[in-house]
């Protein structure tokens, strides 16, 4: 695919995914999405991390109100299934770690296209709200999902209603995100912070995914079960073995990825 609206590199086993559409705040239009539903995917296929961020001084706004293909009558649910449902799964079954490095503000189905991702790293210029019911909408591409497992259903409700701003700080102290980090030193932040799982054990970290994911749904006997399973296949890797030597002969780690 020609990219029209996204850079996109993988260098060092990091894939950059950068929303470029700066004079729209990175706002949200068809092609906009179907690029990064590819290249999500390619980089599930490519890299053993993935970061998505934002050129300018945004992250994303949501979607693009001026985008011509919704001019009403709009066929919304249409919109969510053909196009909003196919790039938020494959964020979700990247097989790769995902970071948001969220730039700054994240609005609507941008904040939720961060909060899909596995951690959120935001600059603390950065905020996120949900600004649905500003046009008369619920939150979606996602964020009924997220939030409440995020921050819990009486902060959830009350950012969904009130669509009030919630700061990078604040988020980290909800639990919406990871950790938000000084505007001078951001880039260098997440660029470290990538740079750290593209060198780690991709297999076990697919694994993890798996297992905390799992765990919404199952009682302990299952979990147990699950991390049983799963630690077995982490025990027959490449990098278990490497990671049990470096340990033993005190030097870093040269893990594969396998």
């Amino acid at each position: 695919m020609e990219y029209q609206h996204i850079s996109f590199d993988i260098t060092d086993g990091c894939a950059v995914l950068t929303l470029n559409r700066p004079e729209v705040m990175n706002a949200l239009n068809s092609r906009l999405r179907s690029e990064i539903t590819y290249a999500v995917r390619r980089a599930g296929a490519e890299a053993r991390v993935l970061v998505m961020t934002g050129a300018g001084k945004s992250f994303c706004s949501g979607q693009d109100l001026a985008d011509p293909s919704l001019k009403p009558p709009i066929d919304m649910e249409g919109v969510l299934n053909a196009e909003y449902v196919p790039m938020l799964r494959a964020i979700f079954d990247c097989p790769v770690p995902t970071i948001a490095a969220v730039n700054g503000p994240a609005a609507g189905a941008g904040a939720n296209l961060a909060l899909a991702c596995d951690v959120v790293i935001a600059s603390d210029a950065a905020y996120f709200v949900q600004a649905f019911t500003r046009i008369g909408l619920i939150p979606d591409a996602g964020g009924t999902y997220w939030l409440p497992r995020q921050i819990g259903a009486a902060r959830a409700m009350g950012a969904a209603l009130f669509a009030d701003k919630v700061s990078a700080e604040q988020a980290v102290q909800w639990g919406m995100i990871y950790e938000a980090a000084p505007v001078a030193d951001f880039d260098a932040h997440w660029r470290a912070r990538a740079a750290s799982l593209a060198k780690g054990p991709t297999a076990a970290y697919g694994h993890v995914k798996t297992a905390i994911r799992a765990s919404y749904g199952n009682d302990l006997d299952g979990q147990l079960a699950l991390e049983a399973k799963l630690q077995g296949l982490c025990g027959k890797t490449h990098d278990f073995g490497e990671g049990v030597a470096a340990f033993l002969q005190k030097r870093p780690a040269r893990y594969q990825g396998r």
